[in-house]
């Protein structure tokens, strides 16, 4: 099963400047993808991006930009109780994502609703994906919920396995709305990952790797990738994986070491 790899613009390719300088630069080292973060950079200390010189890179060099994460981060729990940053957010961050062509903005749940039981903390958080889902209907963008540990990177976040991503997005129930699986994160959380597949089915939109610990590579932590790709091309996922890593050397040595592995393992890469 063929997958398409989307370097982290975040993360990767940083030695060539700029978010477009790196879109160029992924497509140079035969990427046709990419994902990044935020797409204004409103959550982040680093320079906004270019938006229109983005789209240009995008455009010139034909690479598809496959995730942005939505903007403003979401705290859910900071009274008063009123999610219209959230939901303007995402309505601006969906005028983007059409604009760029990026089909996917990824969501998380943030810190929750504090003093409450989690299964009424899922619904409440249901009820604002729905809400967000009515704000950008017609705009084709898929919602992805993605879930972050709490042991080692996001202390205090509410949905810290993927479990509880596919419970809130059954709660959802709409083909605009999915599941981001980090593998990354579910390890870090010991998540069986078979187990987490079967579970989630169909509602898996989108897979990000790293390894653990370290949050390196592929091949610089733990993580066994002959069964993480065995698992996922037996569950049936042939969409892109984003690789959200911190390179441990320069990214363009970095991505051909991912090559190899992914080839160690007979994973062909989609062009």
């Amino acid at each position: 099963m063929t997958h398409r790899l989307a370097p982290n613009i975040e993360l990767l390719f940083t030695e060539h400047g700029d978010h477009q300088d790196r879109v160029r630069a992924a497509a140079a080292a035969g990427f046709t993808s990419v994902e990044m973060w935020g797409p204004t950079g409103k959550d982040a200390p680093a320079k906004p991006k270019d938006l229109p010189a983005l789209k240009e890179a995008l455009q010139e060099t034909g690479v598809q930009l496959e995730a942005q994460l939505a903007e403003p981060r979401t705290q859910f729990m900071i009274p008063p109780k009123d999610h219209g940053d959230f939901y303007r957010g995402i309505e601006e961050g969906a005028r983007i994502a059409a604009d760029l062509g990026c089909p996917r903005i990824v969501v998380q749940g943030g810190t929750g609703f504090g003093g409450r039981k989690r299964k009424d903390q899922h619904d409440e958080l249901a009820g604002i994906y729905r809400r967000a889902l009515e704000l950008i209907e017609g705009s084709g963008v898929v919602l992805t919920l993605e879930a972050v540990n709490t042991r080692v990177d996001h202390p205090g976040t509410l949905l810290d396995r993927t479990t509880d991503s596919i419970d809130v997005a059954r709660q959802v129930d709409s083909p605009q709305f999915g599941v981001l699986l980090d593998v990354y994160h579910s390890r870090v959380e010991s998540e069986d990952l078979e187990q987490v597949l079967q579970e989630a089915g169909p509602l898996v939109r989108y897979v990000q790797i790293a390894d653990a610990p370290g949050r390196g590579e592929p091949g610089t932590g733990s993580i066994d990738w002959p069964a993480t790709f065995t698992a996922l091309n037996a569950a049936g996922y042939d969409g892109p994986i984003g690789l959200e890593y911190l390179p441990t050397v320069p990214s363009e040595e970095s991505t051909r070491h991912v090559r190899s592995v992914l080839a160690d393992l007979e994973v062909p890469e989609k062009r």
